[in-house]
């Protein structure tokens, strides 16, 4: 994650204020000046860092927060408020047209990153009922177009183009103009960018702006560019007044500064973060989620929005029930890791768990997981059919356990585990249902944890 050292060091520092039971003005101080430390590190803008430090401080001391019973709990609730005020209190979200057709307007500079977040944008907004339409309107950068169509035709969405003869603000123009014949009511430009800011490029952004009035300009800003990163959006948003930040590549190894100083500097919201390379791998940007994954308190909210997206429900229902009937066999096994592998990369679903900070995850070997799950995925498909559903089959037969080791690559130990991490799943779900039944019955009632 964007935030892993900055979440480590934030989170060593408060260890050590909850392990005391009171709290003095000197342990506030070496705390305070630890997290202003860590904040600079992660190239948080000097300006965002002393006024953060400030209020924090202010906010302690008139909280009465060292005379409290819980004075390490305290400073970092106040920490948690600060940083989601810091980027923005709530979400924000997009300005949708009364007139029918919305437009937007991605900006920025080269290599940010923004004609494939056109592409996340549109298919986002086609999960919402919306029908878009991608205006190529970068006429400057080699293949940029073709680019677009590229992007345009992995996910089903047309691209409006007039090739790179024809000025930029008239291709704007007629591709809103086509949105409204064809019944698109989500248009997406994607705009020419610079590597560097020029009056050209303002220019022709000022006059798009002008001729299609568009309910959104995004700037698209590339997180790991850092304080850089703060100054394009502080030059774009005094010069075409954006509405709203994109930040990509947040999940990469950067440091994620600019997320806490963006919305600051330029008082706009960040409205959506790249979360991966995968076209669907953009979130909503939550200002107070973000500050609880940073101070290692997880994002449960929005991993249960991911599963609520990606999960079939009927099918996880169906799984449930034969779970709890006893039932489950390695077909139900197949479709569950299927399910899970939907959620994305275990480190990121890790991410959101409640106190799964960076240190916390360092001793995990999460690649090893995630081959061993691919592994016995590969021992499943090599059962049979037959098989699958009756796992006794295997449990009882040496030859079919070599046959099925040989024709996944693995061992007939590594098979043999899998026999026995399965029989003990089902054993402690039985064990579960007859917990249960006896609850119902009343056998327990008089127990606390029962009631």
């Amino acid at each position: 994650m964007a935030f892993e050292n900055l979440s480590s060091k934030l989170q060593e520092t408060f260890k050590k204020l909850k392990g005391k039971g009171k709290i003095s003005e000197k342990d506030l101080k070496e705390a305070m000046r630890e997290v202003k430390l860590a904040l600079l590190e992660a190239d948080v803008n000097y300006k965002v860092v002393k006024e953060f430090i400030s209020s924090v401080k202010d906010k302690c001391l008139g909280a009465n927060v060292l005379e409290s019973l819980t004075p390490g709990q305290q400073v970092i609730k106040i920490v948690n408020d600060e940083l989601t005020t810091l980027m923005g209190t709530s979400e924000s979200k997009l300005n949708f047209s009364d007139t029918g057709i919305t437009v937007v307007m991605m900006v920025g500079l080269q290599g940010a990153g923004k004609t494939t977040m056109c592409g996340k944008l549109a298919l986002n907004m086609r999960k919402k009922n919306k029908k878009p339409l991608l205006v190529a309107c970068d006429i400057y950068r080699p293949a940029a177009i073709k680019q677009l169509q590229v992007v345009g035709s992995q996910i089903d969405i047309p691209v409006f183009s007039m090739g790179d003869k024809v000025k930029a603000v008239d291709i704007a123009k007629a591709g809103v103009a086509h949105a409204k014949d064809q019944g698109y009511n989500f248009v997406i430009i994607d705009t020419a960018g610079r590597l560097h800011i020029d009056d050209d490029l303002m220019g022709e952004l000022k006059d798009i702006k002008a001729e299609v009035k568009p309910s959104e300009i995004l700037l698209v800003v590339d997180s790991m560019t850092g304080q850089d990163a703060v100054n394009v959006a502080e030059t774009f948003n005094n010069e075409i007044d954006v509405t709203g930040v994109v930040l990509t590549k947040l999940d990469g190894d950067t440091r994620g500064g600019a997320a806490l100083s963006i919305r600051h500097i330029t008082n706009k919201p960040i409205k959506f973060a790249g979360m991966g390379e995968k076209m669907n791998d953009l979130e909503v940007f939550h200002p107070d989620r973000m500050a609880s994954r940073i101070l290692g308190m997880g994002d449960v909210l929005s991993l249960i929005e991911k599963a609520q997206q990606s999960i079939d429900e009927k099918e996880a229902k169906q799984l449930t029930d034969r779970m709890m009937n006893n039932d489950f066999n390695f077909e139900d096994y197949l479709t569950a890791m299927d399910q899970m592998k939907k959620l994305g990369p275990l480190k990121k679903v890790m991410e959101m768990m409640p106190g799964a900070g960076g240190k916390e995850l360092e001793g995990l070997d999460l690649e090893a997981s995630e081959k061993q799950l691919d592994k016995t995925k590969a021992i499943i498909q090599s059962m049979t059919l037959k098989e699958r559903r009756n796992p006794s089959l295997v449990a009882s037969s040496a030859q079919r356990k070599k046959r099925i080791a040989n024709g996944s690559g693995s061992s007939i130990q590594e098979v043999n585990k899998l026999i026995k991490g399965f029989e003990m799943m089902r054993k402690s779900m039985k064990q579960i249902k007859g917990l249960q039944k006896n609850a119902k019955k009343g056998l327990f009632g008089k127990m606390p944890f029962f009631k």
